[in-house]
């Protein structure tokens, strides 16, 4: 109370001071500018210029708060525009995951004004008009992200070939990606992406030209390079055409751990005896099954025609120690047996074979050999079990109660 009793008498002396000075002599104070003057008392001057400064202090504040400072009026205002940008930006990628495409679109494109980093919301946005198949949109997009992130442009490359890919575009995928191939290195994906353009398009020739690189970079698990190196090359066996040079060389640049794949061995001796190559068919089945048995390779084996029949009955019968209940070889050896005339020896291991599985292909050949040994009834029942063995999809109907004999069927026609 006295501290402020204090300030207020100091206050009030000062002022009673700056009276009595300001009436001694108020002083005098002219500005003249052009055709206009302005008299005052130096002490009204002097307060004047003081409010001018404070005026101009107060003008320069306010400048400062409108347009700069993390508090500033435009910095308020474009954090507002920041937010809204990602709000829209939410939105649309949540409509995009749930694939609301049109509303995705809408939103990611209204994100995409005021945002920073407006990339990911084009490329989204791009997907989504691919997702409404409409490639105006799709182009205009991704035109847009180039324009707005010019480093981008191998990754929009990426996105135009997935797009065309989706659509079965695959020559033009294969295009988009134009300027990845030439830094495989830095961009290894991009051979994911030809890999599979290849595969629409069948190019072979092309894929085994990546295979290489897919193994090197390792794009793929071990059980999927096996899968599509298998693939490629049995098309490639599939398409050599009459060539038996041409497949042969095909054969032999196959890695030696397929060519012990009974899938790939029986594409390649399959093509063999398609053009009349047998010897070569024998010798590659043989060296493939002392390698590693496979009942694929052995029922193959009662397709070749060897020069040495009796020779190849008998080597086919030798397996029969290490297998005697494979089907497969029981069928083989019923064929071999038949190209030698041995028609009894052929019906046994037939049978033999069907006893152990039936299956269509078994039932066919004791139809066929029955009906030359002059066993119709018989043949007709393999026939007609072979033939509802392999239609096993059959509703279940009623059926007459006597059988329709031959002679009124004949009749009818």
């Amino acid at each position: 109370m006295r501290k402020l009793f204090a300030i207020a008498l100091v206050a009030l002396l000062l002022g009673v001071g700056i009276v009595a000075v300001i009436e001694t002599d108020p002083g005098y104070v002219l500005v003249s500018y052009a055709n206009y003057t302005l008299e005052s008392s130096l002490w009204v001057g002097l307060l004047l210029l003081l409010l001018s400064v404070l005026a101009i202090y107060l003008l320069l504040q306010l400048i400062y708060w409108i347009v700069g400072g993390r508090r500033s009026l435009v910095s308020w205002l474009g954090a507002r525009k920041a937010r809204n940008a990602l709000r829209h930006t939410t939105r649309g990628v949540i409509s995009f995951t749930e694939g609301n495409w049109l509303t995705a679109r809408r939103e990611l494109v209204r994100g995409a004004q005021h945002n920073e980093a407006p990339l990911l919301n084009y490329l989204l946005a791009a997907r989504a008009s691919a997702q409404l198949h409409d490639t105006e949109k799709v182009d205009e997009y991704l035109r847009t992200a180039g324009d707005v992130e010019p480093g981008a442009t191998v990754a929009l490359e990426f996105v135009r070939a997935e797009l065309k890919l989706q659509d079965g575009e695959y020559q033009q995928a294969v295009t988009a990606l134009d300027q990845a191939t030439r830094n495989v290195a830095r961009h290894p994906h991009v051979l994911n992406l030809l890999r599979q353009a290849y595969e629409g398009l069948k190019d072979w020739e092309k894929l085994l030209e990546l295979l290489p690189q897919l193994q090197k970079h390792k794009l793929l698990t071990a059980e999927e390079f096996e899968q599509l190196t298998r693939q490629v090359y049995q098309h490639r066996f599939a398409h050599s055409g009459s060539d038996l040079q041409q497949l042969r060389a095909s054969w032999l640049k196959v890695p030696k751990a397929l060519q012990r794949d009974a899938t790939l061995v029986a594409a390649y001796v399959g093509n063999l005896i398609k053009r009349g190559d047998q010897d070569a068919a024998e010798d590659a089945l043989l060296y493939a099954l002392k390698q590693e048995w496979s009942t694929t390779l052995v029922r193959q084996y009662g397709y070749v025609h060897s020069v040495n029949a009796t020779g190849q009955l008998a080597r086919a019968e030798s397996w029969l120690m290490a297998h005697p209940e494979e089907p497969q070889l029981l069928l083989c050896l019923g064929r071999l047996s038949a190209r030698e005339k041995l028609w009894g020896k052929a019906r046994d291991y037939f049978e033999s074979s069907y006893r152990l599985e039936r299956s269509p292909e078994i039932c066919a050949e004791l139809g066929r050999l029955l009906t030359a040994l002059g066993e119709p009834q018989v043949a007709a029942a393999y026939f007609r079990e072979g033939l509802l063995l392999r239609e096993d999809m059959l509703p279940e109907l009623p059926m007459p109660d006597r059988a329709v004999t031959d002679s009124r069927l004949l009749a009818r026609l």
